[in-house]
């Protein structure tokens, strides 16, 4: 292994710079080169590559995005992109290549291993989407931001007497909210692998209000529901006035969290040290505390399991 290239792809991460500079710093120390890719696989069959040094990446452990850039390729989807791509890792004399991203990323990663580069693959989504993984780097820090925005909406909402219902990132699953809603003391919390019942969450609502309480704040998954017409069923039913918040891409950014930091460190310096090894075509993980290893094929493919205990903490607590 002579020179390991890395891009990001996908949507951007908290952590995603943290993992660039282990994996930059880690191969330069074992004697290899290191080639940043920018803008995804965009960049790689457009030739947008560089040699990086440790002062490349430098002051970026704590920055949030990515400084090697993302964008989505439709060109790459093709066998013909592909091909490109491939050529382009051998012109630049690339034996290795590290893959950010989800479960897109990684599927791209697989072909180009399928060709005869070796890849390694690193979980990089705010959703936690990917099921062979308990988390995926910049999930608590997206989880930290959505908590914060929950508890100063908790505040206004209190002072005016109103329900409040927050839409969080997540189209297919829901831990943002579910991690987020436990985190932040919310009342209700909806996600996309359980059912919407408006009644149960009105009725949550009017036995508050008879206790005397001022708000009740609602965690919803983007992947469930309009949250502007659950807002007027919620009015309608219990006519206690509610207000949306949708925290959008504010969640992609920001410092990442010293987990986030830890994670993305360990699974740099793990990536070039599995390349060094000759091994290829696998994704990294972390199960019970510790970084594992499973072929792509099976990262793509295993469904993320709800964390039902804590869904069922969550209505216990927010009676």
């Amino acid at each position: 292994m002579n020179t390991i290239g890395m891009l990001t792809s996908g949507g951007d991460a908290p952590g995603m710079n943290a993992a660039i500079r282990a994996i930059a710093r880690t191969a330069i120390f074992n004697g290899i080169r290191v080639m940043g890719i920018r803008s995804g696989y965009d960049g790689l069959i457009n030739g947008n590559i560089y040699e990086m040094n440790v002062s490349s990446v430098a002051d970026i452990i704590q920055r949030g995005g990515t400084m090697l850039g993302s964008a989505r390729s439709e060109e790459f989807k093709t066998k013909k992109g592909q091909e490109k791509g491939f050529n382009i890792l051998k012109d630049f004399g690339i034996d290795g290549l590290v893959v950010l991203g989800g479960d897109g990323s990684f599927k791209g990663a697989e072909k180009l291993s399928n060709m005869g580069i070796k890849t390694i693959g690193i979980p990089c989504t705010i959703d936690n989407d990917m099921g062979y993984t308990d988390f995926t780097i910049g999930f608590y820090t997206a989880v930290e931001t959505a908590s914060d925005a929950i508890s100063k909406l908790r505040d206004t909402s209190s002072s005016h007497g109103r329900a409040n219902i927050v839409e969080v990132m997540g189209r297919h699953c829901g831990d943002i909210a579910l991690f987020s809603g436990v985190a932040s003391g919310a009342e209700s919390i909806i996600i996309p692998e359980k059912e919407l019942d408006i009644e149960m969450i009105t009725n949550k609502i009017k036995r508050g209000r008879k206790r005397g309480k001022l708000h009740h704040i609602i965690v919803l998954a983007e992947g469930v529901g309009k949250p502007y017409e659950i807002k007027e069923q919620i009015k309608e039913i219990t006519g206690v006035d509610t207000k949306v918040t949708i925290l959008g891409h504010i969640q992609r950014g920001g410092s990442p969290c010293p987990y986030d930091r830890l994670l993305a460190t360990e699974m740099g310096s793990k990536a070039v040290k599995l390349l060094i090894e000759g091994r290829s075509n696998l994704a990294l993980g972390t199960v019970g505390g510790k970084i594992v290893s499973v072929s792509i094929e099976e990262a793509v493919s295993k469904e993320r399991v709800l964390n039902e205990e804590l869904y069922e903490i969550s209505g216990e607590i927010s009676i």
